[in-house]
């Protein structure tokens, strides 16, 4: 089994390019995905997360908005929640390897190389697209969140850092360069 980590900041393309490696027949874990299920009602986080955060708790899940706006006024616990979330997210990443029968796995891990997460991969891949194109993106998503976008951006490792560190970049300006790049990546691998 070959694990290919995949990384890049919001807006990039890491969505599109996930689901062009799965339709090529590969497994895809999703971190986000993740945590969400973490997050939601009866998930392994709740219980934990609600005793640092109370009023995180809405309805038996954890609210991510609210969380969100917790951590703006007590940004000195986030290194708590990472301590609750990460071990969780990566039991989860583990046991879908052990369970999948694909030769090719992708990791989608916004953070791979700030978790590094990066270290448990055979490759890495960046996705890459003009700060124009990212911004239209994020634009089109969710209009009026552009403080949220920003915020986010700015906990992350620049783009450009992501990509040195990665084996492979993708340039995601269309639908059709991301499936070649990512048929030409699988051929290598699997050659």
């Amino acid at each position: 089994m070959i694990k290919i980590g995949l990384t890049g900041s919001v807006g990039m393309g890491k969505t599109t390019t996930a689901k062009v490696f799965e339709k090529l027949g590969c497994d895809v874990w999703d971190a986000d995905k993740t945590v969400h299920k973490l997050y939601s009602k009866g998930g392994k986080a709740v219980v934990e997360v609600a005793k640092l955060f109370p009023s995180s708790v809405e309805a038996g899940s954890i609210s991510r908005s609210r969380l969100k706006a917790l951590l703006k006024n007590e940004p000195e616990n986030l290194k708590e929640l990472e301590e609750i979330v990460h071990p969780l997210i990566l039991e989860d990443r583990q046991n879908f390897q052990k369970h999948t029968s694909s030769d090719v796995v992708v990791f989608d891990i916004p953070l791979l190389f700030e978790t590094g997460a990066d270290k448990e991969m055979d490759k890495t891949v960046c996705v890459f697209t003009s700060t124009k194109n990212q911004m239209e993106r994020l634009k089109n998503r969710n209009k009026g969140h552009d403080d949220y976008y920003k915020e986010l951006m700015s906990k992350q490792m620049p783009s450009n850092e992501k990509c040195d560190l990665a084996d492979y970049v993708i340039e995601t300006t269309s639908h059709t360069a991301v499936e070649k790049q990512v048929i030409e990546i699988l051929d290598m691998l699997r050659a």
